[in-house]
């Protein structure tokens, strides 16, 4: 995994004028645009544009990392995995994420999180992705998965 960002790329919070460069990466993954709040998104920015894009929101006891995208051009150059480890830094109560592949959850996994059952997380997230977890079951076209950050941040004491 890079431990560094490529040259002429920054990581930085997203400003009120990303919106539009967001919301396209977010549609074009075909991720849920009802929930993006600029003011929770990180972005890489190279070249002078967005290219990859995720957020933290917060909930009443927990957090979620989602809407983590990098523009088809840009993958397989560590900008994904370069912002999960960034975001996982963030994080300031337990984190949770919902992904759609197997190939996605393989690739969580290498991050310290693991797969966990809706039964096992915090009330406030329940609704959230139990609206998802219905719909898996109604057509169980691609598996979701709800995972855990297990890593090296101890979630249980101060920090």
């Amino acid at each position: 995994m890079r431990n560094s960002l490529l040259l002429g790329c920054v990581l930085r919070p997203a400003r009120a004028k990303d919106i539009w460069a967001i919301r396209k990466l977010v549609l074009s993954a075909k991720l849920d645009p009802t929930q993006i709040r600029w003011s929770q998104f990180w972005v890489i920015e190279c070249e002078g544009r967005i290219v990859a894009c995720g957020q933290l929101r917060c909930f009443p006891g927990a957090q979620e990392l989602g809407s983590l995208v990098v523009a088809p051009a840009w993958r397989d150059q560590g900008l994904g995995s370069y912002l999960v480890k960034y975001l996982i830094q963030q994080a300031t109560q337990p984190l949770y994420l919902e992904c759609l592949g197997s190939r996605l959850t393989q690739f969580y996994t290498r991050f310290g999180f693991m797969p966990v059952s809706w039964t096992e997380l915090p009330r406030s997230l329940k609704w959230k992705f139990g609206v998802s977890q219905l719909a898996t079951k109604i057509l169980p076209i691609i598996p979701v998965t709800i995972m855990r950050y297990q890593g090296l941040n101890d979630w249980e004491g101060d920090r």
